[in-house]
């Protein structure tokens, strides 16, 4: 049943086998490396570029075969993104690993599932509510579905900017209004990983860049299944249409969409470099990202590994929020040399995208009760997204 997703994950990783070129022997290197010691030691050995060196490689098997032979409990964390897309992407699974085995000295063997192997955003929630896998990377429009409260980050323009997402997730008030409605679910955050806000970014042929919202008037917009970032487009003047992801380049490519609006680290992982010619950080909602784990497996662990994977899972929040300019850079480093642009509204047109659909507006207050419980709570919410943390990150 598995050896399907598996094999398309190795194909995603290094493509086809039909040469001597390098990725083709890096991929055989990779497919006899999963022979010997299994597909999290192929990985690790992969990210480490211990890949093509046989001695390096067996080392890399030998630990990780030591590692979870030496370990009271086994944890498969999977992702839809392969180890090294953090450069681009700092999802930074590899990182939370190494920071789980470490912290827990050894008791938890954390067996990675990347490259989407058992599947994708809801698909990974489920897994977890279900305890059928204990963790999983899931992006929050993805995982609001089986947890609600968590979609109240796509009402805009209250904790698009980074600083204001981190603030807001590590506040008192997420953790009393929030963290118990995720738990009811069944699900134990581990961390919320910050990419960055979501953009504008046009296909060719779209006159660019957006500016004002006023200019988003007809655009047709692919937006995800979230009616919450419907209603925002709708409010803009833009036309709402529903893409799934997995269609969405084609739906670009074809005219069917004009627009769409994920991280510009998300446009560059995904593929969309050839399509696009502007892209404006108009800054409105977080384009985040979450690892959950199974609450009822997290509560079964004895009290110090909890606290272990909590510390370790801290940690790798702040490798995360390190990474995050770097991986920004690189990614518009990369759109930027096939020709796509990018605006930053100034501070009189970002007031405009405020007034025109911001949070403040009475179309929100009945999510926000919905979702909140009641104006009261969000403004609690609110204040502490406008409260810094202990915690920076980089703004765009």
């Amino acid at each position: 049943m598995m050896h399907k997703p598996r094999q398309e994950g190795i194909n995603f990783m290094f493509g086809k086998d039909k040469d001597n070129t390098p990725q083709s022997m890096e991929r055989r290197r990779f497919l006899e490396v999963m022979g010997k010691g299994g597909f999290t030691a192929a990985v690790v050995a992969g990210a480490s570029g211990t890949l093509l060196s046989s001695e390096a490689s067996a080392q890399a098997v030998n630990e990780e075969r030591e590692r979870k032979k030496a370990a009271k409990y086994t944890m498969t964390i999977a992702t839809a993104y392969i180890v090294g897309a953090s450069r681009s992407y700092p999802i930074m699974q590899l990182d939370l690993k190494e920071n789980i085995q470490n912290m827990t000295r050894g008791a938890v063997y954390v067996k990675l599932a990347p490259g989407g192997q058992l599947g994708a955003g809801g698909a990974l929630a489920q897994k977890v509510q279900a305890g059928t896998i204990q963790a999983a990377q899931h992006s929050l429009s993805n995982f609001a579905p089986f947890a609600p409260a968590i979609d109240l980050i796509n009402v805009p323009y209250w904790c698009g900017e980074n600083q204001k997402f981190i603030n807001l997730v590590n506040s008192k008030a997420w953790a009393e209004e929030i963290t118990p409605k995720v738990e009811a679910k069944g699900f134990k955050p581990l961390w919320y990983v910050c990419i960055d806000p979501r953009v504008v970014a046009l296909r060719k042929g779209i006159e660019g860049p957006i500016k004002t919202p006023e200019q988003m008037e007809g655009i047709k917009f692919r937006v995800p299944g979230s009616k919450i970032l419907q209603q925002f487009y709708r409010m803009l003047g833009a036309n709402p249409t529903p893409v799934a992801w997995g269609e969405t380049p084609s739906a670009i490519k074809q005219g069917v969409a004009d627009a769409l609006d994920p991280s510009v680290e998300a446009l560059n992982v995904f593929g969309f470099k050839d399509v696009l010619s502007w892209v404006t950080f108009n800054r409105s909602v977080p384009d985040a990202q979450v690892f959950s784990c199974n609450l009822e497996w997290f509560n079964s662990l004895p009290a110090d590994l909890q606290e272990a994977i909590e510390f370790a899972s801290e940690v790798t929040s702040l490798q995360n929020l390190a990474k995050v300019p770097a991986a920004r850079a690189y990614a518009m480093a990369m759109l930027s040399k096939v020709g796509v642009q990018f605006y930053s509204p100034t501070d009189d047109e970002m007031e405009q995208w405020v007034v025109k659909a911001g949070h403040q507006r009475s179309e929100w207050d009945e999510i926000k009760i919905e979702l909140a419980g009641s104006k009261a709570a969000f403004d609690k919410l609110l204040e502490g997204a406008n409260t810094q943390s202990r915690f920076y990150v980089h703004d765009v």
